[in-house]
């Protein structure tokens, strides 16, 4: 599926909107019957396409929020106040009930996941190599949104290893971390905690000495590429 004529908008969140009162913290997930505002549904621009479908189920006697990709592509994104500090832990529970095998995050024809938690920096565009910075206003003219010049994600990934880093083939802007990866267990939850600043560097600091503000936190699961499927769950996701 080619995602936008622009490299950059292989990612999701890229047509976002902030019409929403922004909150300074994270708004539960699964506080309600469904993922209300502060949470964005977000998808491509002009997509066709079926969307990832997210809703608030029980599970094991506890509300969570479940997120299932057929054929699809989406996100639901949470924006932040434009001073909100970098320096941060964000956590959460996931688990992947049905894989996508498929997908391959190191190519376009499989770059899909099951389960991502991404989070959105406002990195300065001079920061950006001269020419992605050019790919970037191009975008940007084209979509007529703000697409973040700089997006950390983390993935559970069934055919990867756990800590293997991927630059996403449609665009160097999105640099993934595998956090769960071949041979974890299935339908069964696994804790994260991570510290923002620490992989901002590790994966832009080529780019950038500073840690720029976050400007939103992602979660999100695509399965247009592959063509496949996967199902998956996300619960207590904080911003610390």
């Amino acid at each position: 599926m080619r995602r936008l004529a622009a490299p950059v908008a292989g990612v999701a969140w890229a047509v976002l909107t902030c019409a929403s009162p922004v909150a300074a913290q994270l708004a539960p997930l699964a506080g309600a019957d469904r993922a209300d505002s502060p949470w964005q549904r977000a998808g491509l621009p002009d997509q066709a396409m079926a969307r990832t479908r997210f809703g608030v189920v029980t599970l094991e006697g506890e509300r969570v929020l479940q997120v299932e990709a057929d054929n699809s592509y989406g996100n639901l994104v949470h924006p932040l106040p434009a001073a909100a500090s970098a320096a941060r832990q964000l956590s959460w529970r996931w688990r992947i009930d049905r894989p996508n095998l498929q997908a391959d995050l190191r190519r376009k024809a499989g770059d899909d996941a099951a389960l991502k938690v991404c989070v959105l920096f406002d990195l300065p565009d001079a920061a950006v190599p001269f020419f992605e910075r050019q790919l970037l206003r191009l975008a940007r003219e084209r979509t007529g949104e703000r697409l973040p010049a700089a997006t950390v994600c983390y993935v559970w990934d069934a055919n990867l290893a756990s800590g293997t880093v991927v630059e996403n083939p449609y665009s160097r802007r999105v640099r993934t971390i595998v956090l769960q990866g071949a041979g974890a267990p299935m339908q069964a939850w696994r804790g994260e905690r991570r510290d923002l600043a620490a992989d901002f560097l590790m994966l832009f600091g080529d780019e950038s000495r500073g840690v720029p503000p976050l400007s939103a936190v992602a979660v999100g699961a695509d399965a247009d590429n592959t063509h496949g499927r996967s199902l998956a769950h996300i619960a207590d996701l904080a911003l610390q």
